[in-house]
């Protein structure tokens, strides 16, 4: 795990592997932003069904990959396929082909006993759907993580440039809005920018509710594109901090816990929690500023 994660996940793996991210992950990138609420409320229910005893709707949840798979989440199923789970050579998997992955783990020559142990064919079918959803899993997490990048990035730009508490883009927005409002304003100020500055700083001017809405959505779109990137600044600090090897020990462990028979610790994306809840501070911090206004 060591040297996996030193390759792939310190300079310069971590810029070799996001180059595949220059193409359509950019616009893949906004519509997982949009749908991870979706996958947190399928996991919640998977392990409630879970709790309750529903063992086959719990599974039929996890399986559900609700976010679009990215170049790069490929590419990182790629090579843990190939390298650390040594599933097939790295030559046989093509990125490119979306079953891949599954082919590697249908015809692993070290994951064949367990599947002749199955009780029918079914059973070993159902086996490799859980193993590279686990596979799928963890390269998901990675959409999750880059959210919480952007987060990190916006709340230091909050607290330099606006001297506010900005968990979020949403936050943001008005006070980029009023910082364009107010240049605006300036720059077409009769008497001149040097008075109008004069002006403004007096009486101020507040932005308009369609620049508002304008610069939020501008906004989340910007932050959804530099999501595809962000993992260049994440990935170092993660693999400083251990995430990066606490989080494949975790996955080794629900796949050993699959090929013996167990379905007790499926592999959650706990990243996607922690996305959410930022997104909860984001609202209640914007709802908190347009009440208190």
């Amino acid at each position: 795990m060591d040297g996996f994660v030193a390759r792939h996940f310190t300079w310069p793996g971590t810029l070799r592997l996001h180059r595949a991210a220059f193409g359509r992950d950019i616009l893949r990138a906004p519509c997982n932003v949009v749908l991870s609420p979706v996958l947190v409320l399928s996991r919640v229910g998977a392990a409630l069904f879970r709790r309750v005893g529903w063992v086959r709707w719990a599974e039929w949840l996890s399986r559900r990959r609700i976010l679009l798979p990215t170049a790069v989440s490929r590419r990182v199923e790629i090579l843990l396929a190939a390298e650390l789970l040594d599933l097939a050579p790295a030559g046989v998997v093509d990125p490119g082909d979306p079953d891949t992955l599954a082919r590697a783990v249908l015809e692993a020559p070290q994951l064949r006993a367990a599947f002749r142990d199955c009780a029918s064919p079914d059973a070993a079918h159902g086996l490799a759907q859980r193993i590279e959803g686990a596979v799928g899993e963890y390269a998901g997490t990675r959409s999750a993580v880059a959210e919480i990048t952007v987060t990190a990035c916006v709340l230091v730009v909050g607290a330099l440039v606006f001297q506010a508490l900005t968990p979020g883009m949403i936050s943001m927005a008005p006070g980029v809005a009023d910082a364009l409002a107010r240049s605006t304003a300036i720059a077409s100020f009769p008497l001149g920018e040097t008075l109008g500055g004069a002006w403004y700083g007096i009486f101020g001017i507040g932005a308009s509710p369609w620049l508002i809405g304008a610069t939020v959505a501008a906004s989340v779109m910007a932050g959804s594109v530099f999501a595809a990137f962000a993992g260049i600044v994440a990935d170092p600090v993660q693999s400083l901090a251990g995430i990066h090897r606490r989080r494949l020990a975790r996955l080794l462990d629900t796949l050993e816990a699959d090929i013996a028979g167990r379905r007790d610790r499926p592999f959650t994306a706990r990243e996607h929690i922690y996305a959410r809840a930022f997104d909860l501070w984001d609202a209640a911090a914007s709802a908190f500023r347009l009440f208190r206004n």
